[in-house]
């Protein structure tokens, strides 16, 4: 197992930049996101056949490739995006009816919302700034919800205090805000004690690897400290170069020491490994998986964008991406991937992968334009 762990941990900077930084995002997109082996994982968590997956696979992609023009027809009533799993498309509210012709003529269906994305999102940032660092526990976070033109406070089901409601209260000033009940476990970082045998240690902590980049990889911020990274055989592989958390949860890790750089993601002998061919983003509604050091490939659903996730303690992690997918400690820093498109790397959650649960991860293309990194593509 180590040898083939280190086959896809072995990052260092020999090669030469193809591209600049950012212009991976639309790498790949006209190749169907459809990857040989990754069926057999996807088939485990959502029940369905191969043809299945390699359909939802083709029309999650389809999906992607349409949300551009889709977004600049609807103009200034673009009020988000999502992808429908039952109707096999994309979806575009609008907040207006002006644009639906020509939004509709994209390909994509159109849904009435009550307000823009741009409204809301404003709306949304509001909220950050009046609800501060003393958020009650019991909020798990909170995101803007298109649908119903507010942002939606999520509170543990059964955990409803007067701290609860006094919060409420507060940042309803910036404007609608509804209450939602939620998985009664509090999210936590992913983060482990030192293990033999995994990726990348950090002082006492083992994180896994996001995806490789020129120079290095990049990873969970919360894993960052300064000084020397060492490899799954303990030896000196890096240094972390930055990292951010709380607020973001990225870092980026400057490698060396032999190691060298490769597009792949791990598949831990329960798929294929998958090549990275750039990291075109998926929408609401999308499948995608996760690997990491710990509790290695799972798969699940995009369920929403641009949250704040409450960890405790002051730690607010904005601007996150929720998923359906389960991890455990140790998965932090990993990688989240549909098809064969980087979506982000693992940053926290609830629950573990057998009694289920949900993660949260900081999208890849934000830490790539942060760092001025450059995605290794295959």
């Amino acid at each position: 197992m180590k040898i083939f762990v280190a086959a896809v941990l072995a990052v260092s900077a020999i090669g030469v930049p193809g591209q600049f930084a950012g212009q991976a995002v639309a790498s790949g997109i006209d190749k169907p996101l459809t990857v040989s082996g990754q069926a057999a994982a996807m088939q485990r968590d959502f029940g369905l056949t191969e043809q299945q997956m390699n359909e939802r696979l083709k029309s999650e992609t389809d999906a992607a490739k349409l949300l551009p023009a889709a977004q600049k027809a609807a103009g200034a009533e673009f009020g988000g995006a999502w992808y429908d799993a039952a109707q096999q498309k994309l979806v575009v509210g609008l907040a207006g009816s002006t644009r639906t012709a020509a939004v509709q003529a994209t390909g994509v269906g159109t849904v009435a919302v009550p307000k823009t994305a741009a409204v809301l999102d404003k709306q949304k940032s509001a909220v950050d700034k009046l609800a501060g660092k003393a958020v009650p526990a019991e909020v798990s976070g909170w995101s803007a919800d298109p649908k119903t033109g507010s942002v939606a406070i999520n509170v543990q089901a059964g955990k409803r205090s007067q701290a609860v409601d006094a919060f409420v209260a507060n940042v309803a000033k910036s404007g609608t805000v509804t209450v939602r009940e939620v998985a009664a476990q509090a999210p936590r970082t992913f983060a482990a004690g030192t293990v033999g045998g995994d990726p990348y240690y950090v002082s006492n902590i083992r994180c896994s690897i996001g995806f490789s980049v020129y120079g290095g990889y990049v990873t969970a911020g919360h894993c960052g400290r300064s000084g020397r990274v060492r490899g799954w055989d303990n030896s000196d592989q890096g240094d972390f170069r930055a990292w951010s958390f709380p607020g973001n949860d990225y870092a980026w890790v400057a490698t060396g020491y032999g190691w060298w750089t490769v597009p792949v993601v791990i598949g831990w002998g329960q798929t294929s490994d998958s090549l990275v061919r750039g990291s075109w983003e998926a929408p609401i509604g999308s499948s995608v998986c996760r690997s990491g050091s710990t509790s290695h490939w799972h798969c699940g659903n995009v369920t929403g964008k641009n949250e704040t996730v409450n960890y405790g303690n002051g730690q607010l992690f904005y601007g996150a991406t929720k998923t359906s997918v389960c991890a455990e400690g140790g998965d932090s820093g990993g990688s989240f991937i549909t098809g064969d498109q980087a979506q982000g790397v693992t940053s926290g959650g609830w629950g573990d992968c057998s009694g289920g649960g949900e993660t949260w991860f900081q999208p890849v293309n934000e830490i790539l334009q942060a760092y001025g990194l450059t995605l290794h593509t295959a």
